[in-house]
């Protein structure tokens, strides 16, 4: 009895170590914003009540194409992350996860979020969907050996999701679904640099070329990064131009692109990690209430 209840014990670690394995695969944290920005779409494009049956499978479906996306990436540089401190840890690198397993979950978990989408919502969303994941997997992931284009190419993908949202609930791309993209787009600029001038060292020993002016942590990459973020707060207020929102999501955009772009100004200054560390966290902030504001305003 006693062996047969160890035994017990040990299938059942082992089963939530694997659990755990997983979930480290598809980045619950990424993965979660992803599926917030994708829900900000959706209810931001329904027009009278929000059918919140279609929005959780939508929600549900995108999470395991993002999952998707993301276990093919890190397949890819599985043999990058073990190079890296900050991803040498992660089920691949050590050998927790093998490849062939890794390539199954990612095929059994995106052909069922794209099965989903394709039930619960339509066919455009689930076109783009797929397009995000191939562009996402397949075209950014390589070119991050390349040069900073990446960031570029990766900018449309993580810009994607609002837009999803938006197809999601209305079928068409509209010009209020082009504004939600293009500030989304645009906030991925200062977001990427951000963490690439943090994590620079790691990510030359795996090859990564992803900052921009030569890949240097100079004046000039923090003028690009100041630059980006400045075109944030004329866009946050494109949404209450076109009556999409209101003024009072219009001041809290502002606001909140004045503050993230006063970061900028440090890290032109000091040049530091801590000052890019900054933007990176303000980042995180910015785009999530910005949104919050947004919903809570909408028309």
């Amino acid at each position: 009895m006693i062996i047969s209840k160890a035994e017990n014990i040990s299938l059942g670690q082992a089963l939530r170590f694997k659990i755990k394995d997983y979930m480290e695969l598809v980045k619950l944290r990424l993965s979660f914003l992803v599926i917030f920005s994708s829900a900000f779409g959706f209810i931001l494009g329904s027009v009278g009540s929000i059918d919140w049956f279609t929005l959780v499978m939508f929600s549900i479906g995108g999470f395991l194409v993002s999952g998707a996306s993301i276990t093919i990436n890190q397949i890819a540089e599985k043999d990058y992350d073990k190079l890296m401190k900050r991803t040498s840890n992660r089920p691949l690198p050590t050998g927790r996860v093998d490849n062939s397993e890794a390539i199954s979950f990612a095929t059994i978990i995106g052909v069922a979020g794209l099965t989903i989408l394709l039930i619960y919502t339509n066919l455009f969303t689930v076109l783009l969907s797929l397009a995000s994941m191939l562009l996402y997997s397949f075209v950014y992931t390589p070119l991050k050996r390349v040069g900073p284009i990446a960031v570029l190419v990766g900018a449309f993908p993580g810009a994607l999701p609002p837009l999803l949202g938006w197809v999601a609930a209305t079928g068409a791309i509209s010009y209020e679904a082009l504004i939600i993209f293009g500030i989304q787009f645009i906030w991925q600029f200062p977001h990427f640099w951000a963490i690439a001038w943090i994590a620079d060292e790691d990510y030359k020993k795996a090859g990564f070329k992803l900052l921009p002016s030569g890949g240097k942590k100079d004046f000039n990459t923090a003028i690009q990064i100041m630059i980006y973020t400045l075109f944030l707060i004329p866009l946050g207020l494109l949404p209450a131009k076109f009556g999409l929102t209101g003024i009072n999501s219009a001041i809290v955009a502002t606001v909140c692109g004045v503050l993230f772009l006063s970061q900028t100004f440090w890290l032109m200054k000091e040049g530091s990690r801590k000052a890019a560390l900054k933007i990176m966290y303000g980042s995180f902030l910015y785009l999530p209430v910005v949104q919050v504001a947004y919903l809570l305003d909408k028309i």
